[in-house]
């Protein structure tokens, strides 16, 4: 338990040491994972299923006889699962469905002046990939938070890529769903699949979903081929900042903090807080609280992300925090919809003493797949609108063209644009040839 940073008191930290302190891993500092990925999708390209089974053996330890999971087994997945499971993911779907529902856009039409119509027809991406990774447990809250916006969305081809062996669970809400698209390969090589596509996988137009350092930097590097396909966000290692006084409960910030080291060896937790109390009592509950876990051994080793700060009062609390820009931010305050007002930069915000991360993990409603490295201060959450693009319309009647002609001409020649001038006068001499 050596491993843990301990506790700090932010005004006796030096500009650089707070700076430090409050860094992430280098993202992309591996000079090895970049070259492995680049000939992985290489490869993939040139090989296409010969190198997805050969890097699903290497990886997974996997012989691939079939990359896309039959029909069958999909349809047969229920019956591995139980009752209780079937019932939580149900109302899970229920409240995520209920939140989403709501972000749906809708097409817009407006007369910006008389004769001038201008519209925004909001239409879904045809094909899109979306990637659950495996990992320690496979997500499939992730499958979750992926394919129910892109369902209302209504994107209508819709293909999943997961390592191999594929979870039953996965496989029972793809049925769910009515999706039969499912392919067994993750990594670096899924992504890259879907991206250029093969004998197997098809070439989608947008790739979802978090994973590994290997499939963040594929998906940094295929988002450089701006003509093969867009990708969601580049998500790093999961983040978990709260700020707590005197009022908190130092059980449930100890049981969040830990829930999130949960997630992986270069998760970063950070309690910011203005009670060194509370930042003592914290301290303590993780020790007792850590060692009634089966994979405690595992969670340990992530104790050196984790960060205790003491600050002189809740407003340098939200201060701080801003600056992190966190992935998920839990406050729990006597009042937390008065901090909640002064935050800037969050990815999801937790209020209160009974509103764990656990909930928007799995089924609160809103969506987990969030912007990590700082990206909170420009980058929003998925959405359903992420799985839509807008497209403009403008139709201008004769009389609307008339009277802006005019405008269109002096600014077109403002700029130098004279066949913009020229498209423009063409047709104002059309008109005078009519009337004469």
């Amino acid at each position: 338990m050596n491993n843990l940073k301990g506790m700090v008191f932010w005004n006796a930290l030096s500009k650089k040491e707070k700076k430090k302190i409050l860094s992430r891993p280098i993202f992309n500092k591996n000079k090895k994972i970049k070259k492995n990925v680049s000939n992985i999708i290489k490869n993939v390209i040139l090989k296409k299923d010969d190198a997805l089974k050969k890097y699903s053996l290497l990886f997974d330890k996997v012989k691939l006889n079939n990359i896309k999971i039959p029909i069958e087994q999909i349809n047969i997945a229920n019956q591995k699962i139980d009752r209780n499971f079937k019932k939580c993911i149900n109302q899970a779907i229920k409240n995520i469905y209920s939140f989403h529902i709501q972000q749906k856009l809708n097409n817009l039409k407006i007369q910006t002046m008389p004769g001038i119509i201008c519209e925004q027809l909001i239409r879904p991406i045809d094909s899109v990939g979306l990637y659950i990774p495996g990992g320690i447990s496979p997500l499939f809250s992730t499958f979750l938070m992926l394919i129910i916006p892109a369902k209302i969305a209504g994107c209508k081809k819709i293909f999943v890529c997961s390592p191999a062996p594929v979870s039953e669970k996965i496989l029972y809400i793809a049925k769910l769903f009515q999706i039969y698209n499912i392919y067994q390969v993750g990594g670096a090589h899924a992504i890259s699949a879907l991206a250029f596509g093969t004998q197997s996988i098809p070439k989608v137009d947008k790739i979802f979903g978090p994973g590994n350092e290997y499939v963040t930097e594929a998906k940094r590097q295929l988002s450089l081929f701006s003509q093969t396909v867009s990708i969601d966000m580049l998500a790093g290692p999961s983040e978990l900042l709260i700020i707590a006084d005197s009022n908190s409960n130092s059980d449930f910030i100890a049981s969040d903090l830990l829930s999130q080291m949960e997630h992986g060896n270069k998760s970063q937790v950070i309690l910011l807080t203005d009670s060194e109390k509370i930042a003592c009592l914290v301290i303590k509950k993780l020790y007792i609280q850590i060692n009634t876990f089966k994979n405690s051994i595992c969670i340990k080793k992530f104790f050196k992300k984790s960060c205790i700060i003491v600050a002189k009062n809740i407003k340098e609390c939200i201060k701080i925090s801003n600056q992190y820009a966190p992935e998920h931010l839990i406050i729990q305050t006597r009042y937390p919809r008065d901090v909640l007002k002064k935050i800037k930069n969050a990815g999801s915000i937790f209020l209160g003493s009974w509103s764990p991360e656990s909930a928007g993990d799995y089924a609160s409603g809103t969506n987990h797949v969030l912007p990590t490295y700082g990206l909170s201060k420009s980058c929003s959450g998925i959405s359903v609108s992420d799985f839509l693009k807008k497209i403009s319309v403008q139709e201008l009647t004769q009389d609307g063209f008339l009277k802006l002609s005019p405008i269109l001409q002096k600014l077109s020649l403002e700029e130098n644009m004279l066949a913009h001038k020229n498209a423009v006068e063409i047709r104002l001499s059309a008109l005078r040839n009519i009337k004469k």
